[in-house]
């Protein structure tokens, strides 16, 4: 079992089940989060090389400011576009 930590200000932990894992990334799509923080897309830039290579279609999304959670319309996009998805924080 893993433990993630909600960083938002629950009072009360929640409980969400893990998905499986998929057994390759070929023909899947995976999302890709940048919360616009400095450097995010540099370090998603790479990453997406690397998908690719595993044979993913990589759809690149970006959030209008780290400070607030994404956009609803955009969530509703990446949920129903991608396999998967990764977010990226960095600075």
């Amino acid at each position: 079992m893993t433990t993630v930590l909600d960083p938002t200000a629950r009072k009360t932990a929640a409980s969400i089940e893990q998905v499986a894992r998929p057994s390759s990334l070929d023909g899947l799509t995976v999302g890709l989060l940048d919360i616009s923080k400095p450097r995010g897309d540099v370090f998603l830039s790479r990453l997406e090389e690397r998908l690719t290579d595993h044979g993913a279609t990589v759809a690149r999304f970006k959030k209008p400011t780290f400070a607030k959670p994404a956009p609803v319309d955009l969530r509703h996009e990446i949920a129903t576009s991608c396999d998967a998805v990764i977010e990226a924080l960095a600075d």
